[in-house]
């Protein structure tokens, strides 16, 4: 998806040609900023690691946390009462005031400046840094920036902008297929159609249970990743909709895996397409001009899911 044009001031001008609903909705927003703070313990982290099949990592008090695994850690809990009819949140510090809200995640970038590790204190303070609104090929979209500065212990580790989509569907009016994507629609797999080419690669078959497992894990209500009749009847997809942050998680173990001595320092990603169930994902890697990787994860015999690059912590050279 398109990076959000950049707005300071935190809520969306109309701009020429774009429908008045979503920037009329946004142009007033004033979201403020939220905090979360939770403890880095084992449980989580080696819950993931047993979701997809993977090599724990070392999680003894000190060891450095995977990037991106702060995910289980810094959740939310509503109330129950406080759940919409999608399976988020009715209202919340950064949940646009649109009518019939739908929501998509569209990708993110993350900074590492320093290792989260194990028995830290983390934090967060967030707020929202941009705000737009777009017209495509499948209606208008507003695009909102979510940036969390984290903390360990007090001590700045990094900061992480997640980009989410959001179309406006009010009670009433038909679902649209695949309607977030303003630039591409998904192509049906065929498992005979060869896989791009990587030195790096991994492969993960994915079904309803271990969707529910993911949505668990990270507190996920959206109810396209476990409920199917909500997701093809009222959100309009094909099937069961795989969590774009899985998507996020198994591109950044390849590097992971495969250049452990090299840790991650920087990560950007874009979701281009959705991918549904039946599926077997496949990450691809290939590290590229030092200490670039870049990195791609779809289903099996389609066209990629998520785009990446990864910058890596450059290995020190020996002296003489």
């Amino acid at each position: 998806m398109p990076r959000p044009d950049v707005n300071p001031a935190g809520a969306a001008p109309a701009p020429a040609g774009a429908a008045p609903i979503l920037a009329d909705a946004l142009r007033d927003w004033r979201p403020g900023t939220a905090q979360l703070s939770r403890r880095v313990d084992p449980w989580p982290a080696a819950a993931f690691a047993d979701l997809i099949g993977a090599v724990p990592p070392r999680l003894d008090p000190g060891d450095p946390l995977p990037p991106l695994w702060h995910w289980f850690y810094l959740l939310d809990h509503p109330a129950q009462a406080e759940i919409g009819a999608d399976g988020h949140p009715a209202a919340g510090p950064f949940l646009p005031p649109i009518p019939g809200r739908r929501r998509m995640f569209a990708g993110g970038r993350l900074r590492l400046d320093a290792p989260i590790g194990v028995g830290a204190e983390l934090s967060s303070r967030s707020s929202v840094a941009d705000v737009s609104v777009k017209s495509g090929r499948s209606g208008d979209l507003a695009f909102v920036t979510v940036r969390h500065e984290l903390t360990a212990d007090g001590v700045p580790v990094g900061t992480e902008e997640q980009d989410i989509v959001y179309r406006s569907e009010p009670d009433g009016a038909p679902p649209r297929a695949v309607p977030w994507s303003a630039t591409a629609t998904p192509e049906p797999a065929t498992p005979e159609a060869p896989a791009p080419a990587g030195e790096w690669r991994s492969e993960l078959a994915t079904d309803p249970v271990l969707l529910f497992r993911f949505s668990a894990l990270t507190y996920n209500g959206h109810r396209i990743h476990y409920d199917r009749p909500y997701a093809t009847q009222t959100e309009g997809y094909p099937d069961l909709v795989v969590h774009g942050p899985l998507l996020a998680l198994l591109a950044l173990e390849l590097p992971r895996i495969h250049a452990p001595d090299q840790p991650v320092r920087e990560f950007a990603y874009r979701l281009v397409r959705p991918a549904f169930l039946p599926a077997r994902l496949i990450a691809i890697g290939r590290p590229v001009q030092a200490p670039e990787a870049e990195i791609i994860v779809g289903a099996q015999g389609a066209e990629p899911s998520l785009t990446a690059t990864a910058s890596l912590e450059r290995k020190a050279r020996p002296s003489c």
